[in-house]
């Protein structure tokens, strides 16, 4: 094992293209936190195009000799991204937070992943680790079922289920309420709008309760984000500690339509705990220093605060 980065946060600057690196460097420039607890994965030449960083943060270079092309997709900024990432794996730190990266562009690259969740599965597994998507803000989170996948491949089954709810059960020290969407609307209707609540995910719920876990029935994605949506309005603690997707935009559009900026990507359920905005690379913007870093300083105060935290725990 690598000790010497164990209680430091590693921060990857993401696609070069995109606005990653200028809300790096404004967020750690906004948090201004001890020198020694940060470690930047990047390039100076890339740290220098994009602005200047109040302090003397140890960097591990990534290198790069080549254009700096701001908006555009390219097979380099991919191929930077990617190794960038798995340098950060590589060093062992007490959390990773990552700034955005172009799926298009590592894929022109080679790297065939999905997004930078797999990669950090595929760096950081040990013993059969499964890396799951969990999405926090504040007091509101948004567990998902099922990745990046399309809406025809979005497949589920009662192991499936058992499996990754126990996963994220065993991220929180503390037994949490978890509520659980159907995959259908109204959960299904008793069969008649679709059969996976009876067939697979009721049946799954019951085994799950028998565990000791404290989860729902499925129920129906439009009303039960309701009250999460008005409690997170109003300031005040949701009515579950957690809420659990069955797929991609059920459960990101109503925590990115109140939490904005404030919601952070959280990779659990692997050795080193990663953190990162959970919004894109903005090309539209990029290169123009007006990106908003808000969304990076919640990354990173994130991390900071789980990695810390009585109520989690890293390693699942």
């Amino acid at each position: 094992m690598n000790n010497t980065y164990k209680n430091k946060i590693v921060i990857t600057t993401g696609d070069f293209n995109g606005i990653g690196t200028e809300i790096t460097i404004k967020a750690l420039n906004y948090l201004d936190l001890p020198s020694e607890e940060v470690v930047i994965v990047s390039n100076p030449k890339i740290l220098n195009f994009y602005g200047k960083l109040n302090k003397d943060y140890e960097t591990i270079t990534i290198p790069y000799e080549g254009e700096i092309l701001p908006g555009q997709v390219s097979k380099e900024a991919g191929d930077f991204s990617y190794r960038s990432l798995v340098t950060a794996c590589q060093l062992e730190p007490r959390a990773i937070v990552t700034a955005p990266t172009c799926k298009e562009a590592m894929h022109l690259a080679g790297h065939k992943f999905n997004g930078q969740t797999e990669v950090l599965e595929k760096c950081l597994s040990q013993n059969g680790e499964k890396a799951e998507m969990l999405f926090i803000s504040n007091s509101f989170d948004v567990f998902l079922m099922t990745r990046h996948c399309a809406i025809k491949d979005i497949k589920i089954s009662e192991d499936m289920i058992i499996e990754k709810v126990l996963r994220l059960n065993r991220f929180y020290k503390e037994n949490q309420k978890f509520a659980l969407c159907a995959l259908n609307p109204h959960a299904g209707e008793d069969g008649i709008i679709g059969s996976e609540e009876q067939d697979i995910i009721i049946p799954a719920v019951h085994k799950l309760q028998k565990l000791g876990v404290d989860i729902t029935l499925p129920q129906p994605a439009d009303t039960l984000f309701v009250d999460a949506v008005q409690s997170y309005i109003s300031g005040r603690k949701a009515p579950y500690d957690c809420y659990i997707a069955m797929y991609h935009d059920q459960g990101l559009i109503p925590i990115k339509s109140v939490a904005g900026d404030n919601t952070v990507n959280t990779t659990i359920g692997l050795p080193i705990l990663r953190t990162s905005p959970s919004h894109g690379t903005a090309f539209n913007i990029a290169g123009k220093n007006i990106a908003k870093y808000s969304s990076m300083v919640a990354a990173i105060n994130t991390a900071l605060e789980l990695t810390q935290s009585k109520h989690h725990c890293q390693v699942v």
